[in-house]
């Protein structure tokens, strides 16, 4: 595969120059190549990937000869890893490695590019003595110390790509403050040495702002996506060229300006209340064993409970009910309908195959994509705005169109209360409230960067804290708050995790502190691996966990054999929902003895491993039908051995 990756940047390569595009090919380092890699199922844990090393250099070299036959006079490496905490051993491999390519790279003008947090003094060491290396590029929006140690020293004749244009977000560049920084670092480097760059590539914003016809104003003169990121990076350039275009700088600051003091981004009353929540821990009084009994002495619930994540399939019928709602082309009363029809189905389907706690299967949901969890809560929450077209890449060839988060949070009215009422109103069992929880309405939206992101998140979470407590009082007994993206925000370097670690929990604890015993708090995590912060999840103390465990080889189960107690309800997934393939009763029934054997049988529970949209009915009703049998199954077998 890996050759194969570097067959097509040949073929791309040469496509250009036959264009007469003067590009630079970009190659991921074998260095990062390698740490960023997982060995196989099956393999040792001790085996090194670094071992690979020698292996794969030949490869490098090979395409490092080619490009350089079809006309290459620029190479760009990125080694993203250097940004991480590495031992002496894994940098002493980055040395190896270029020293090992410099016959290759003659020649050549080699650029080594790192980004998304500060180099520690020993990886900037180790980067500027990398051989046959003509230019480094550093992030200076995240990594804001690395600076400094280009003040220290910065090896002569030596291009610096200095990257003062936010790569990553969605902000227009504060184009005077930028311009000061390159001049300082032109007084290190040399005029002739320094080139102004992005702080990484720009696959992580959308393209163009010329595309978004909806967005006011004022709002938009605060944005730059990548097409205005280029011509930012061209306007410093030339600044710093001598060549400074007044008018464009000018109507930069006025922007600046606007939105430091428009009254659409500060709310007094948001930022006392978040502030005065500082000082304070924010936990329900009770202990969760407490609460787990209160909760069940009301929901009444069976030993190994079953229940889903939250979402049931979005038929045909349902996207094009949601799309003609969107186009004015039904009435809202027709919508609701629509909608409420929906909701019947999914809890007539759920009370037939017997599930002891159900959802409303979120068919108000406007689209598809992972974001939606985010998108339509952000929709009723101040602060927010949002594209038509602000795409970016999630993962493979998904796609998400994050909200922005401009101004002061909060919640202007209720947002779920009518649909989950309508559901609860629809069966005698146990209904889910579903939200989204703070941390990850965070992490996936462009966050405003004129604060700290604790300082945010915890505005978002006083606006989900009214939702949770406008839920109980409408009597929502059981309230999902979503943190899929928990994990996800963990900044690269560990000496940061804590701090994240603090506020990200704390912000969950916040949304629910003002509940009732009675109110059993569910949360849900997915896409990553949770192990090694097994103890912040404890600490987030909600009544309830559903976990991704069967996509990930039951690594989470790992943890528990290890060691870690947990006392509060969990239900590690018991079958794959990206998987079209139907688990039988025996298999959902093996698993779920796995979790007994280091699980209470009072704590666990049994659902899938993540919401069920993406799959469709011919697959959900049966694999649900066969979880459930499975659960009776070992309540029966539980009971014959007391």
């Amino acid at each position: 595969m890996f050759l194969c990756l570097i067959q097509n940047l040949d073929a791309e390569f040469l496509y250009l120059v036959q264009l007469g595009v003067d590009t630079v090919p970009v190659l991921v380092g074998p260095v990062s190549y390698l740490l960023l890699s997982k060995p196989a199922k099956g393999v040792e844990k001790t085996f090194s990937l670094l071992s690979l090393l020698p292996k794969i250099l030949p490869i490098y070299k090979e395409v490092i000869s080619e490009l350089k036959a079809a006309g290459a006079s620029w190479i760009q490496f990125d080694e993203p890893t250097l940004v991480l905490d590495l031992d002496s051993h894994q940098l002493q491999a980055f040395t190896a490695a270029y020293a090992d390519l410099e016959s290759a790279l003659s020649g050549l003008n080699v650029l080594i590019e790192t980004y998304f947090a500060d180099l520690t003094s020993e990886a900037y060491k180790t980067l500027v003595g990398l051989k046959g290396v003509t230019a480094y590029g550093l992030d200076l929006v995240r990594g804001t110390q690395t600076i400094d140690l280009v003040k220290a020293g910065f090896p002569e004749g030596k291009y610096l790509f200095a990257g003062v244009v936010d790569g990553r977000n969605i902000w227009a560049n504060d184009l005077a403050s930028s311009l000061s920084t390159l001049q300082q670092l032109e007084a290190i480097v040399g005029k002739d040495k320094l080139v102004v760059s992005t702080s990484s590539s720009l696959l992580h914003t959308a393209v163009d702002l010329v595309n978004e016809t909806k967005l006011d104003d004022e709002i938009k003169s605060w944005l730059a996506f990548a097409a205005q990121k280029v011509v930012e990076v061209n306007a410093l350039a030339k600044a710093l060229a001598g060549q400074k275009d007044e008018a464009f700088f000018a109507a930069n600051a006025a922007a600046q300006a606007s939105r430091k003091s428009s009254p659409r981004v500060t709310n007094e009353a948001v930022q006392k209340a978040a502030a005065a929540l500082k000082g304070s821990d924010h936990r329900r009084a009770t202990n969760v064993s407490a609460r787990l009994d209160a909760q069940q002495k009301k929901l009444n619930l069976p030993v190994l409970p079953t229940t889903t994540i939250g979402s049931f399939p979005q038929t045909l019928e349902l996207r094009r009910v949601r799309r003609e709602f969107k186009a004015n082309k039904i009435s809202e009363d027709n919508y609701i309908k629509a909608i409420k029809e929906e909701i019947k189905k999914v809890v007539d389907l759920q009370e037939e195959l017997d599930i002891d706690v159900l959802v409303h299967g979120e068919p108000e949901l406007i689209i598809l994509q992972r974001n939606d969890m985010v998108e339509y809560f952000g929709e009723q929450l101040s602060g927010f705005a949002f594209t038509v077209n602000g795409w970016v890449q999630s993962y493979g060839s998904r796609c998400v169109k994050p909200p922005i988060i401009y101004g002061d949070v909060s919640r202007p009215k209720p947002m779920t209360v009518f649909w989950s009422s309508t559901a609860q109103s629809m069966t005698q069992r146990p209904m889910k409230g579903m939200l989204t929880g703070p941390v990850t309405i965070l992490n996936w939206s462009f966050v405003r960067n004129d604060q700290p992101r604790f300082e945010t998140c915890y505005q978002i979470a006083l606006a989900i804290k009214d939702e949770v407590e406008d839920l109980e009082k409408a009597g929502i007994n059981v309230i999902q708050i979503d943190e899929a993206a928990l994990r996800e925000g963990l900044p690269l370097r560990k000496s940061a995790h804590a701090f994240y670690l603090k506020w990200a929990v704390h912000s969950f604890r916040i949304t629910n502190c003002g509940v009732q015993d009675t109110t059993q708090i569910h949360t849900h995590m997915c896409y990553s691996n949770f192990n090694d912060i097994i103890h912040s999840i404890i600490d987030m103390d909600a009544d309830v966990i559903t976990i991704e465990n069967s996509r990930s080889d039951e690594k989470l189960l790992s943890v528990f054999r290890e060691g870690v107690k947990y006392g509060a309800g969990i239900g590690p997934g018991v079958y794959d929902i990206h998987s079209p393939r139907i688990p039988s009763t025996e298999e959902i029934a093996d698993r779920i003895n796995k979790m007994l054997a280091v699980l209470e049988t009072n704590i666990l529970w049994v659902n899938p491993d993540c919401g069920l949209k993406t799959r469709k009915y011919a697959e959900v009703k049966p694999a649900l039908d066969n979880m459930v049998a499975a659960a009776k199954l070992l309540r029966t077998q539980l009971a014959s051995a007391k």
